[in-house]
């Protein structure tokens, strides 16, 4: 009998970099915080085998992606690259283009296969996969049937119970929810977003929500608040059996000196 390895993902989400590395949003230095989730990610699991950089990756600014690219192109291990809503897609592809970056649909990982979709839209807050994407997923699992499953996408799939952020989710989750609904081998559904933790089980399926590096909403909110919790990232093990054991790691800001 083969003997699988298990595989470790490191989540970082919602970095929402500008043009400027000193610029802040809504008091947070972004750049900075995503510089100091990245050192405390590499530092704590040297083991990971791949980055989940999972949309909002800069704030409306293309210039923004300069500044990742930089950030990154020193990594040991491929970036998987999604859009978030603040993105802008035909730009992120051109400016991340080579290694470490991958823009790609899937990536096989030992008898794993993680899947990375695109919920982006033009002009819009909430995200959609589309008919054609949803197809193309059916497609990629009917093909390995016996590779469990990762899915990564921006927008939430779930409601957070939180008014204001559920009307900017995934518009046709249903249609999402059916599409898997027939593929036995899919076990876990990761995104950002919503910039919170949330981790349950839903018909033997673990989906899981990722803080931001930067600022954080507050959760269960019915209009738009912020928390006071420091930037996160996420580690996800898949190992060989299907099982997925995951934790949010939240990163204290660095003290002045």
């Amino acid at each position: 009998m083969t003997e699988h390895r298990a595989v470790r993902l490191l989540q970082l989400t919602d970095t929402h970099l500008m043009a400027t590395r000193d610029a802040l949003l809504h008091g947070v230095c972004t750049f900075k915080t995503l510089q100091s989730t990245l050192a405390d990610a590499q530092q704590r699991f040297p083991d990971h085998a791949g980055l989940l950089l999972t949309g909002d990756l800069v704030h409306d600014d293309v210039a923004g992606y300069a500044s990742l690219a930089e950030l990154f192109k020193t990594s040991p291990v491929p970036v998987y690259c999604i859009p978030g809503n603040h993105d802008q897609p035909d730009t992120m592809q051109r400016v991340l283009s080579s290694t470490p970056f991958v823009l790609d649909s899937h990536v096989i990982m030992d008898n794993w296969l993680v899947v990375l979709l695109s919920s982006w839209q033009a002009n819009q807050v909430s995200g959609k996969l589309g008919k054609a994407q949803l197809q193309q997923l059916a497609a990629l699992l009917t093909t390995h049937p016996h590779h469990h499953t990762l899915i990564c996408m921006h927008h939430h799939p779930l409601a957070m119970q939180s008014q204001w952020l559920d009307e900017l989710g995934l518009e046709d989750a249903e249609a999402f929810h059916a599409c898997i609904k027939q593929h036995a081998q899919v076990r876990g559904v990761l995104w950002g977003h919503v910039h919170q933790a949330h981790d349950c089980m839903r018909d033997g399926v673990h989906y899981m929500a990722t803080p931001s590096t930067c600022m954080q909403f507050l959760p269960k909110s019915d209009s738009f608040a912020m928390d006071n919790q420091p930037p996160a990232y996420r580690s996800i093990e898949l190992h060989g059996d299907g099982l997925i054991t995951t934790e949010v790691i939240w990163v204290q800001p660095l003290k002045a000196i």
